[in-house]
């Protein structure tokens, strides 16, 4: 089995369209239906989460994803976590709690706002099992070893967390500002997914040209943009942007 990395949602907090059928400046194509920020990540027969999107339930269902062994949130917000209690059935398939990895902060709010998964509660039994973490992680099955490094990232009033995935994968799907000291960590990686919300300026994520001035600082291998806004046309984005840079899609997936 190869090792793969796919982005299961690429749409900001509404997707697109939006509930309202509004699709702003995005033409008619699949391209350019986009479910919420999340991805998925196979290493031989481990597969881990990043993120509860309120679509993962469509999202693994498209992407014939039968398994899970544990979930990695990047922050708190509801358009990352929601889909947690979709999670239940593999509760009942593992025979075990889901290991969930995320800040101290992250794993506070999701502990009191879905008490249910992490609680016995009327009956019901706890399906997860809570980890903070701060730095260097690792999570295994067998002998397939999947590193992490967790790095603060900024956005908006808080602090959500970005990962750097077996030295080769950063993925950062929101946030407007990387300290100097962790933007080190991005330096000559292979695969950069960044959030890139807007051509305007936006308060808690980087617009298109911020997103390319961090591309240029860094120099990754390949850039992917995530969390598209309904502003950014897949294919316009595809017209002006170097090889090495490409708007993200659902389903995109690449080998590691």
């Amino acid at each position: 089995m190869k090792n793969k990395f796919t982005i299961l949602g690429c749409g900001s907090s509404l997707g697109s369209p939006w509930i309202t059928n509004y699709r702003g400046k995005l033409s008619k194509n699949n391209k350019n239906i986009r479910s919420r920020c999340c991805a998925h990540i196979q290493l031989n027969n481990l597969s881990v989460l990043i993120d509860t999107s309120p679509d993962i339930k469509e999202q693994f269902l498209k992407n014939k994803i039968r398994t899970l062994d544990a979930i990695v949130y990047t922050h708190e917000h509801s358009d990352q976590t929601s889909g947690i209690f979709e999670m239940r059935p593999f509760f009942w398939k593992n025979k075990k709690k889901i290991p969930i990895y995320g800040s101290s902060r992250t794993i506070n709010i999701l502990k009191n706002k879905y008490t249910f998964c992490f609680s016995e509660r009327h009956g019901y039994k706890p399906i997860m099992s809570a980890k903070k973490i701060k730095n260097r992680f690792i999570i295994k099955k067998k002998k397939s070893i999947l590193p992490f490094q967790a790095f603060d990232v900024k956005h908006g009033l808080i602090k959500a967390t970005g990962y750097v995935i077996k030295n080769k994968i950063v993925y950062i799907s929101d946030c407007n500002g990387i300290s100097n000291k962790n933007l080190k960590l991005l330096k000559n990686i292979d695969f950069l997914i960044i959030d890139c919300l807007k051509e305007d300026k936006h308060p808690s994520h980087y617009n298109f040209a911020e997103a390319l001035e961090l591309i240029k600082k860094v120099k990754p291998g390949k850039s992917i943009l995530t969390n598209l806004h309904t502003d950014l046309d897949y294919f316009e984005l595809k017209k002006k942007l170097p090889k090495n840079i490409i708007p993200a899609y659902d389903g995109l997936s690449f080998n590691f």
